[in-house]
């Protein structure tokens, strides 16, 4: 089936998108996950916080879904709310990675030279050092939290997408439209949001969708070694270092927040992989063939 040339570039890129069979489940597993994070809990009989002492570490059934804990709680109803804190450190830390990468790598791209050399140069060093090696004094310093976890990802997480921007935007810029842009005294920022980003729009994106399983999965691993969100409130990474000691006995206390973890991961770079093979394909279609 072709593709009219008279369509968007949007339209055509999900319209290659949806050609996919592992992009289109990865974005309803996705779509499942969300859905079941915003809508079960008040769908539920149980609390966030109910303590049932009667009912500690009981097996999963239909009164208690994924089973309870070794409080009485509703392991569901606190996986749906570890779902939450995972899509919003995840979502939230990218969106600070794209502001500032992009803006990092737009500079070192357009200005060039000295200024390039500067700014590439400390994302290098930076780079250079251990993610967690940067992360961990930072949570210790602002102490923990959602915030601070958020906080932290972003300042150590922007490198990437700063690196792939440059790169995207160097070739961007030798284009004769952004040249003549150049020559005709546009200013800085008309040249990045006006010419720019709109040409790396499908690459920024990519990165982005990347971005998200990283911060998820460093998330997870932090508040799995007691660094992240702190009790009560329960993130999936600290319900499975939680679940970890009653393995043997109670596997469903390790078994569900893990394995929404890796559901989580899997779905954002299903998504990943569905948009660049996308992005891909339409910039390898000839212009003549979306004629017909």
């Amino acid at each position: 089936m072709s593709v009219s040339v008279s369509q968007s570039y949007a339209q055509r890129i999900l319209f290659a998108y949806w050609q996919q069979p592992l992009a289109v489940m990865g974005a309803a597993l996705l779509w499942v996950i969300m859905l079941l994070a915003i809508f079960a809990p008040s769908l539920s009989a149980y609390t966030y916080f109910g303590v049932d002492f009667a009912a500690k570490n009981q097996s999963p059934s239909l009164q208690h879904l994924f089973g309870t804990d070794d409080l009485g709680r509703d392991l569901f109803i606190r996986v749906c709310y570890g779902i939450r804190i995972s899509l919003f450190v995840g979502v939230a830390a990218a969106c600070i990675d794209l502001v500032i990468g992009v803006l990092w790598g737009a500079a070192a791209a357009l200005y060039g030279g000295k200024v390039d050399e500067c700014l590439m140069r400390i994302v290098d060093v930076l780079n250079a050092i251990p993610t967690l090696l940067l992360i961990i004094p930072l949570i210790a310093v602002m102490g923990s939290g959602v915030h601070s976890i958020v906080l932290a990802l972003a300042l150590v997480g922007w490198l990437t997408m700063a690196r792939i921007v440059r790169a995207q935007l160097m070739q961007i810029k030798q284009q004769g439209f952004v040249m003549a842009a150049q020559g005709l005294g546009a200013g800085f920022w008309r040249i990045v949001f006006r010419h720019l980003l709109p040409n790396a729009t499908g690459t920024i994106l990519v990165t982005m969708a990347l971005t998200v399983p990283v911060a998820i999965f460093t998330e997870a691993f932090l508040s799995y070694l007691g660094l992240g969100v702190q009790a009560p409130v329960a993130s999936l990474g600290s319900m499975a270092n939680e679940g970890l000691p009653a393995l043997e006995y109670y596997p469903w206390r390790i078994l569900f927040p893990s394995g929404f973890i890796v559901l989580l991961i899997l779905a954002f770079n299903l998504v990943a992989e569905g948009l660049q093979k996308a992005l891909e394909l339409d910039r390898a279609t000839p212009v003549a063939e979306r004629l017909f």
